[in-house]
């Protein structure tokens, strides 16, 4: 049996674009940030890996979660220039992202549970706040809301 040579497939940037969901000019954006890599046709069309569709998701996915592009770029250039990532080379990305990732998930948990409550922000126009933070105590903690920053040491 005779094996079929596997054709090497690229992308145009519409096709990554709507593959991916966002605007071509933010395909473009991210490839002149440095983000993901094209090739270019013949032509000078720029041609993508199927691989870079992975990239631009996290590139997206992490754009809405407040991670910066600077802090993304920091991620990405973990990964292989010369090979498709694969799922080891993301393990790396995750593990680092996860940390963080565990930060805000408490903080936006807290957020949810207290935002109706006393926050130790030092208002005190709440009469819960009045109860919890009289005299504003929980400024000797630090500025802003110090019960949705940090994990709140006191019982409510």
């Amino acid at each position: 049996m005779k094996l079929k040579k596997r054709k090497f497939v690229t992308l145009s940037i519409g096709e990554v674009a709507e593959r991916t969901g966002i605007k071509v000019s933010a395909v473009r954006f991210y490839e002149d940030e440095g983000l993901i890599q094209a090739i270019r046709s013949e032509g000078g069309n720029r041609r993508f890996m199927r691989s870079e569709i992975r990239k631009v998701s996290f590139i997206s996915i992490a754009q809405r979660l407040g991670f910066t592009l600077s802090e993304i770029r920091g991620e990405l250039e973990k990964l292989p220039d010369d090979r498709a990532p694969n799922k080891k080379d993301w393990e790396k990305i995750s593990r680092s992202f996860r940390t963080v990732l565990d930060e805000r998930i408490a903080m936006m948990e807290r957020l949810r549970d207290r935002l109706d409550g006393c926050i130790g922000c030092g208002c005190l126009s709440l009469q819960k706040c009045k109860l919890y933070n009289q005299d504003d105590w929980a400024a000797h903690s630090g500025f802003g809301p110090r019960w949705i920053l940090e994990p709140r040491k006191s019982a409510d």
